[in-house]
């Protein structure tokens, strides 16, 4: 068996920056074990998978370890695929995901995510986040898959260089650190060691966090935010109620072909 695969570098305009995702379509879905092999062995944050039913696609993520229930810049590196490679003349796709429907659109070449809002509850600061860092956060807030941790300095969440065991202790899932931004209303940082994902370059679906905790913060609905990882990525957000708006760019950086015998 053949497979096409795309990897796309999200939330830039340069190869070598953003976060790169393997993009794989599909004619039918393969068996889980087999997906979850693909995504271990490409060895990226995500591998997005997703297949044609009616007028939407059906996609998913997997990391090397795992399955996620959402992922924004392997989400967007799709748009990006089916925009520039399968259905040049829309500029609107629906996916269906376990996270219910998502929605992106594209203007020029940038492309907007439209996904449900995440906002976060305030937490107690508990022991493993006191070990982890040396500072004490403003904040430490909790929602479903993510554990945001608020600081007062964007340096600080620059220099920061994590002892990811120690991260892995804080929260079965992820964990995203955030400050005000200097030149941008924001800036953050994701690791997800528990996912096999020590600190993900990008992050799409952490700002469905981000986002409605800094609108009510700062008091606006639209922002610039920077993840301010090594690769490092730009995002502009909107806050929509019940909803979050992600916008970014997108780059190739490979097409090829999988060779599977099965």
């Amino acid at each position: 068996m053949t497979l096409p695969i795309y990897q796309v570098d999200a939330f830039t305009t340069n190869v070598f920056k953003g976060n790169p995702a393997a993009v794989i379509p599909l004619e039918k879905w393969l068996d889980d074990s087999i997906l979850q092999n693909i995504a271990a062995e490409n060895n990226l944050s995500e591998t997005a998978f997703f297949v044609k039913e009616g007028d939407y696609y059906h996609i998913r993520w997997m990391t090397p370890v795992n399955e996620v229930p959402l992922c924004g810049h392997a989400t967007l590196a799709s748009a990006f695929v089916i925009f520039n490679f399968i259905d040049k003349d829309t500029n609107k796709i629906k996916f269906n995901s376990k996270s219910g429907e998502l929605y992106v659109e594209r203007d020029g070449d940038m492309m907007s995510l439209n996904f449900p809002s995440n906002k976060p509850h305030l937490i107690q600061i508990n022991e493993a986040i006191k070990k982890c860092f040396d500072r004490k956060p403003l904040e430490v807030l909790e929602n479903g898959f993510y554990v945001l941790i608020i600081f007062d300095s964007e340096d600080y969440i620059k220099n920061i260089q994590p002892n990811f065991e120690l991260i892995k202790l804080i929260h079965s899932h992820a964990v995203i650190i955030s400050s005000k931004g200097k030149e941008v209303d924001f800036v953050s940082r994701m690791f997800a060691p528990n996912e096999g994902i020590n600190e993900d370059p990008v992050t799409g679906s952490s700002h469905t966090v981000l986002v409605p905790y800094w609108a009510e913060k700062l008091g606006k609905k639209n922002f610039r935010a920077l993840q301010i990882s090594k690769r490092t990525g730009e995002l502009f957000c909107e806050d929509l109620g019940s909803r979050v708006k992600i916008s970014g760019r997108a780059v190739l950086y490979s097409t090829g072909n999988l060779f599977l015998s099965l």
